[in-house]
């Protein structure tokens, strides 16, 4: 009879819907003596959510969240958080992992999540938003100077293992080795190792080029463009028009 009652509850945790974690990523948030960031939650959902929320420098160490020395988040159904990252000296760009546990296949993702940076430029408060982007596989991008001027592409390996960004600037010239695509040729080429968790930023410009490209080798990039907001200021906000390819 134990055993009867051991199989059959055996086969009722067999048949019990596993929960899944569903990764979102907010990278390029600015830190500096002018420059600070929030990242901020919303439950739109009617339960108690758990997040696990893993926050970076752009060394790829971890930092602790002001007011919040713990990796885990409980937000009660419709609550809304904004955190800063526990950051006081010059760091770059950090960046946020949050991972939202869904107990069944029956629910789906309920929280909203978002990011903003806030920079004083000449005594006024300049405020761009992050958007959550997901990790892919070797993602690279291509593209004419002449579109992107003064972008500059954000970089961020999610993964615990280093990662490889192979950047070509080229003045448009083209060679071929046989086969029907044409390759540019590089006037200057950069092969960035990237640390576990590490952020970086690449300019698309680099003297007189007038094509840039970026390929890169890890299991879990996020790549986004960002755009200046004015020029001759160093605070940059997303741009959505440009798409990254796996």
């Amino acid at each position: 009879m134990a055993r009867f009652l051991l199989l059959v509850a055996a086969a009722a945790l067999a048949t019990e819907p596993a929960p899944r974690t569903v990764e979102s990523v907010v990278p390029a948030l600015d830190y500096g003596p002018s420059c600070w960031s929030s990242l901020n939650l919303h439950n739109l959902g009617d339960r108690v959510v758990t997040l696990e929320v893993e926050a970076h420098r752009a060394g790829g160490a971890l930092v602790a969240l002001l007011d919040h020395p713990r990796l885990t988040v409980s937000l009660n159904p419709g609550q809304s958080v904004s955190y800063r990252l526990d950051i006081q000296e010059e760091t770059g760009d950090a960046w946020v992992k949050v991972r939202e546990l869904v107990p069944s296949p029956r629910f789906a993702p309920v929280v909203a999540v978002a990011g903003t940076s806030e920079c004083t430029v000449n005594n006024q408060l300049r405020t761009t938003a992050r958007e959550v982007a997901y990790p892919t596989r070797n993602p690279w991008f291509a593209g004419d100077i002449s579109e992107i001027s003064g972008n500059v592409i954000s970089l961020v390996n999610t993964s615990e293992r280093t990662a490889k960004a192979l950047l070509c600037y080229s003045a448009g010239n083209l060679y071929s080795t046989g086969a029907s695509e044409l390759t540019p040729i590089c006037s200057e080429s950069l092969d960035v190792q990237v640390p576990p968790f590490g952020a970086r930023q690449f300019p698309v410009t680099r003297g007189d080029n007038s094509h840039f490209s970026l390929k890169t080798q890890g299991s879990a990039i996020v790549l986004e463009m960002l755009r200046p907001l004015a020029t001759g200021v160093k605070i940059y906000t997303v741009d959505s028009t440009i798409r990254f390819q796996q």
